[in-house]
C-alpha cells in the first residue's frame, strides 16, 4: 500500500498538468472581441473642428437641440482576449462578447478593416443625402451636401445623419427644431428609398447615448428587445422602420400632439 506522502506526491504529480491546462485556457487568446459603450457625435454640431454636416445650394436654419450618433468600441482584430475576458463581459451590463469575426471581417488585415469601414461610411452618407434630399424634395443637382465626421466607420450613422440634413434644411416643416431642443440619438443604418435597417450592438449604444444627456434614442424596430434588455434610466426609446416614420415620431414629440410609437 502506497504511504501517505507518496499518494499526496502522486495527487500533485498529476494535479500539476491539469493546473497547467486550466492557466493556459484561461489566458489563451480567443476567437471573440469585448465592446463597450463608444462615443457619440452631435450630427448638428462639429467634430474635431470642423461642421459635421454643411450645405450649399439651399438655406440652413440655425438649430438648437442635438442629434446624436452613437457607437460602440471593441477590442481590435488583433487583441488577444482571453477566457477571464470573456467571462468577466458575460457578467457585465456595460460589455458584451461578440464572435470576432461579426465585428471584423476574418482574415483582413488592420488596413483592410479600416478600408472596408471607410467605404461603408461613405456609401451610407451618399444614402443619407439622397433620402434626405429626396424627403424634402430637393433636386441633387442643386443642392449639395457634405457629411464629414473623424474616426468613426461603418453604415449605422445613416439615419442620424439624414435627419440632421432634414433638420438643418427644414427642422420640423413649420419653423421648428425636428429635435424639439432635445438631444435625441439613435442608430440606424438607411438606404437612398428612406428604410432604416438594424445594425447591432444597441444595448450598449443606448447607455452611450443617456451617459452624453440623450433623452430619447431611435432604434431599428427590429432590435427592440435589444435595445430594451439594459436600458438606462430616463432614455425613451422610439422604434422606427422608415425616414418618414422617424421624422414623424419626432414632430409628435416637438408638438406634444400624435402618437409616438414605442418598443
Amino acid at each position: 500500500m502506497l504511504s501517505r506522502l507518496t499518494r499526496l506526491q502522486a495527487v500533485v504529480v498529476c494535479a500539476t498538468p491539469v493546473v497547467a491546462l486550466l492557466a493556459a485556457a484561461v489566458f489563451a487568446p480567443l476567437p471573440f472581441s469585448v465592446a463597450q459603450p463608444g462615443m457619440t457625435a452631435n450630427v448638428l454640431g462639429r467634430n474635431k473642428g470642423a461642421a459635421v454636416i454643411t450645405v450649399s445650394g439651399a438655406p440652413v436654419r440655425r438649430t438648437s437641440g442635438q442629434l446624436r450618433m452613437t457607437t460602440i468600441e471593441a477590442t481590435g482584430p488583433d487583441a488577444r482576449v482571453s477566457l477571464g475576458d470573456v467571462i468577466d463581459g458575460w457578467f457585465r451590463t456595460d460589455r458584451a462578447v461578440m464572435p470576432r469575426d461579426s465585428v471584423y471581417p476574418s482574415g483582413n488585415s488592420v488596413k483592410e478593416i479600416e478600408k472596408h469601414n471607410a467605404e461603408q461610411m461613405r456609401q451610407s452618407q451618399d444614402a443619407a443625402t439622397a433620402a434626405a434630399l429626396k424627403y424634402l424634395g430637393l433636386s441633387p443637382a442643386k443642392v449639395k451636401v457634405s457629411l464629414r465626421l473623424a474616426d468613426v466607420g461603418g453604415p449605422s450613422a445613416g439615419l442620424l445623419f439624414t435627419l440632421g440634413i432634414i433638420d438643418k434644411l427644414d427642422g420640423d416643416g413649420s419653423g421648428g427644431d425636428l429635435t424639439g431642443g432635445r438631444t435625441v440619438a439613435g442608430t440606424g443604418t438607411i438606404d437612398a428609398a428612406g428604410k432604416v435597417g438594424a445594425v447591432g450592438g444597441v444595448a450598449l449604444k443606448t447607455q452611450a447615448a443617456r451617459r452624453d444627456g440623450a433623452t430619447v434614442f431611435l432604434v431599428p424596430k427590429a432590435e427592440c428587445a435589444d435595445a430594451k434588455a439594459e436600458l438606462p434610466k430616463g432614455l425613451r426609446l422610439v422604434p422606427v422602420t422608415t425616414l418618414k416614420g422617424a421624422v414623424s415620431s419626432l414632430v409628435a414629440l416637438e408638438k406634444g400632439k400624435g402618437s409616438v410609437p414605442s418598443c
